[in-house]
């Protein structure tokens, strides 16, 4: 493996690990994306896929951020998506704006179009350069975080062809088709675990699974769907990279709009940190999971609308709610979902200020 630079802020991987730190180390998911400027600028030339498939464009983008927010933002995400895994297993996307699936999975008999065997360094070797070269870059500034998509949220995608407002395709697939929907997910999760160790051993230093359809399945099903393979790429990943004696690093799972498995998750899902959406209030999720696991999240992100006294407002009561007994443990301040294109880069920069200032341990 590369040797790096030696860590200049761990803020995150001491939260992630459970520890009290000086204040909540704060990123956002989608920092890399199109509120900025410096993004859109690229992508004008540059086609989305083109970027993710270009370390050096990914690497730069993944920069940009850490960049215009120096001494402010805590972490670092590579630029890539979720959607690479379904691109490697053999599977048509496009963006144009949103994704789209040419040829997706009507029925069982489509999984029969899939590669057979992913060859994850040969298909997605893109990404691991883009981290090695971006975990030099980052010169130990801030941790670099790795991730993919759970296996529910890709195979929704890779049913419905696109975003779903109903998903109604894929849960028609769970409905009528329970045993096949297991086989394939499990497919799926394999290929996931493969990809993230891929990443650690590319330099990334925490791994994060982002299930974003979580919340639009009834709670049994996600226990019955979800949840097995959520725990297989846990337990996968943590052996695999045993096995190769290289050390663990922390997993967080960000289930949205899943609260009400918080306790169990916490318990048994095998993850260090667990996302939190915004529907949640901080200190309930942390009752709900005690020191077991650390949090992450999770002010609304149309809270960045708000203007900057709205901002602070909300800063403050999000932090007085995670906070325990005046100290912040295990905790890592983030949006409860991803930031929106169209957010003043001033108005995210107060809100780093504010996080700093409110998450400050007493």
């Amino acid at each position: 493996m590369t040797a790096f630079p030696a860590m200049k802020n761990d803020l995150l991987l001491r939260a992630a690990r459970g520890e009290e730190t000086e204040h909540a180390p704060v990123w956002v998911m989608r920092q890399a994306g199109r509120y900025l400027p410096e993004f859109r600028s690229v992508r004008a030339t540059h086609e989305f896929f083109e970027i993710c498939r270009t370390p050096d464009l990914a690497t730069e983008i993944t920069l940009q951020p850490i960049r215009r927010y120096t001494g402010l933002i805590d972490a670092s995400i590579i630029f890539s998506d979720i959607l690479v895994i379904p691109q490697a297993m053999g599977m048509e996307v496009l963006m144009n704006p949103g994704p789209h699936f040419p040829d997706p999975l009507n029925t069982p008999d489509d999984i029969a179009k899939l590669s057979k065997d992913v060859d994850v360094d040969q298909e997605l070797g893109y990404v691991f350069k883009a981290i090695t070269q971006t975990r030099i870059a980052l010169d130990g500034e801030v941790p670099l975080i790795g991730f993919c998509g759970a296996p529910w949220t890709l195979f929704v995608y890779m049913v419905e062809g696109g975003g779903s407002k109903t998903l109604q395709k894929s849960k028609s697939w769970l409905l009528k088709w329970p045993e096949e929907s297991k086989t394939l997910l499990v497919r799926i999760a394999d290929v996931c675990v493969e990809y993230l160790v891929g990443q650690v051993k590319a330099g990334a230093q925490l791994l994060q699974i982002f299930d974003s359809n979580a919340g639009e399945l009834a709670p049994h099903h996600f226990a019955e769907f979800s949840v097995p393979t959520l725990q297989r790429i846990s337990a996968g990943v943590r052996r695999k990279l045993a096995e190769e004696n290289i050390p663990a690093v922390p997993m967080t799972l960000f289930a949205k709009g899943a609260n009400h498995a918080l306790g169990f998750l916490a318990e048994h899902s095998g993850y260090d940190v667990l996302g939190l959406d915004w529907c949640i209030e901080p200190s309930k999720a942390r009752a709900l999971v005690g020191d077991k696991v650390a949090l992450q999240g999770n002010l609304d992100p149309n809270t960045l609308y708000g203007g900057k006294e709205a901002i602070e407002r909300e800063v403050k009561k999000m932090c007085e709610s995670f906070k325990v007994r005046g100290k912040t443990k295990g905790w890592i301040a983030n949006l409860g979902h991803g930031i929106t294109p169209g957010v003043d880069p001033e108005d995210l920069r107060w809100f780093f200020e504010c996080m700093q200032k409110y998450s400050a341990t007493v």
